[in-house]
């Protein structure tokens, strides 16, 4: 038997609390909900609700969309909001954006927002959004007056160029003058060691949390050089000392998470060792991000992977990584488990039990299965679910307020067999055993006589 543990260090800079206690609800704006409240979008073509997803249409999900959702959110058990990008951009998916400053007006714009986060705070509930500083959009203001002016510029610094002219749309094959994010000419990359671009950029990281929200989902940062988050943690962390700060680290992080950058990180390995273990050999194939494959997973392979990754970090950091199961980068779980929706609840089941906050992928109750992107980012069927999980991922979400081990950063793990797993959560009389049983036609027998079913969990005192 092993115990995951990590000692804490001088000067280590503490997670926010209420990030161990936190459920997180992931929403691609544009896919979520469509309100019919957002004037802005009034005579505009936008794609019919539930098209299939491509990376150029709309289909017109707002914030008042997600606004009127709240009590379906908040009867999942869901605390906190993560959203995918807000500001406006000329792409459904908004990574791309010309205004930082702007929520964009297809949301519903800056009313939309205000009401939307005056009533998370009425109810209690906090709210993340998706900060992307590695780049920007063709159409971002400093960007478009340096293709407009060339080197004659007084933004050219703010970027990293190479020739001239610029040519943001290049043909295939030719390149576009400037660096951008994995060479996408509509994706320019910020020259962070500018002095302004800093600023502009910090002043981003503070207006928000000034604003109200809680916290940033950073994408790609390790591609921006380590001291400039280290600034915008202090920006953002003398804005709101309890500011949660994730990471979109795709693989080991510790030197991100030794409280001088990032509180936590998005937890894709643990997220693709838990799908690789439930899914009993029986994994979707084909599929790889960065490092890190999809791969299927003995019992003794999956708890060495999790005991490997949990005593990478301080048990500080292992309660506030940000949990989840897949995302708008992946396909989604049920595809992976090729549609087996027994895996997908033990999944869900050790996407709550594990140490760390866990995140659940907007759709995932409704049973949606969409492969690569963009396929994982469709439209929420609200009037014909293709499967229901809300109660259960309800229950999940209870048991986890109920039961303080869940919450806490002790595990210690056991094997039973080939097909079950045995983790222990807590300490002392708070002390519980969750067992699962992966197998898909093998009862489980357990110390006390009785049996687990197949595909079976329960947690014991």
């Amino acid at each position: 038997m092993e115990v995951v543990s990590a000692a804490a260090s001088s000067g280590f800079c503490l997670p926010p609390a209420w990030a161990a206690d936190a459920v997180v609800y992931q929403i691609f704006p544009d896919r979520f909900c469509r309100s019919g409240r957002a004037p802005q979008q009034d005579d505009l073509l936008l794609a019919p609700w539930g098209s299939p997803p491509d990376q150029h249409h709309f289909q017109g999900g707002d914030l008042w969309g997600v606004l009127d959702r709240l009590d379906h959110l908040q009867g999942l058990g869901v605390s906190c909001l993560y959203l995918n990008p807000i500001f406006s951009s000329a792409a459904n998916h908004r990574y791309h954006a010309y205004d930082y400053f702007q929520v964009d007006p297809l949301l519903g714009g800056e009313p939309a927002f205000e009401a939307l986060l005056a009533e998370l705070k009425r109810r209690g509930m906090r709210l993340l959004l998706d900060g992307v500083f590695n780049h920007c959009g063709r159409g971002f203001w400093a960007f478009h007056h340096l293709l407009e002016n060339g080197q004659a510029s007084p933004y050219r610094d703010w970027f990293i160029t190479e020739h001239w002219p610029l040519k943001a749309y290049p043909a295939p094959g030719e390149f576009c003058g400037y660096h951008a994010w994995w060479s996408d000419p509509a994706l320019p990359k910020f020259n962070h060691a500018h002095p302004q671009v800093q600023a502009h950029l910090l002043a981003v990281g503070r207006h928000w949390i000034e604003r109200g929200i809680d916290g940033w989902r950073l994408d790609v940062p390790d591609e921006v050089e380590p001291s400039f988050w280290e600034a915008f943690r202090r920006e953002v962390r003398g804005a709101n000392p309890e500011a949660w700060i994730v990471g979109e680290i795709w693989g080991e992080a510790r030197q991100w998470l030794g409280g001088q950058h990032f509180d936590g990180v998005m937890n894709y390995r643990i997220a693709w060792g838990t799908l690789g273990w439930v899914a009993a050999g029986a994994l979707a194939k084909g599929h790889r991000r960065e490092s890190i494959p999809y791969q299927c997973l003995t019992t003794v392979g999956y708890r060495a992977l999790l005991l490997e990754t949990l005593g990478w970090y301080r048990p500080e950091v292992n309660c506030a990584q940000l949990n989840l199961l897949d995302s708008h980068d992946v396909p989604r779980a049920l595809h992976m488990l090729q549609g087996d929706v027994g895996a997908l609840r033990l999944a869900l089941v050790l996407l709550f039990a594990l140490p760390g906050a866990p995140s659940i992928y907007y759709g995932t109750e409704a049973g949606l299965c969409g492969g690569e992107e963009p396929a994982c980012r469709e439209a929420f069927p609200w009037k014909n679910r293709p499967l229901e999980l809300s109660a259960f991922i309800a229950a999940l979400a209870q048991l986890r307020r109920d039961h303080p081990a869940l919450r806490s950063a002790d595990l210690e793990l056991e094997p039973l067999g080939e097909d079950a797993l045995v983790l222990i959560r807590g300490t002392g009389a708070d002390q519980r055993r969750l067992v699962l049983n992966r197998s898909r036609d093998s009862d489980l027998a357990l110390p006390d006589g009785s049996r687990l079913g197949p595909q079976d969990w329960v947690l014991l005192a």
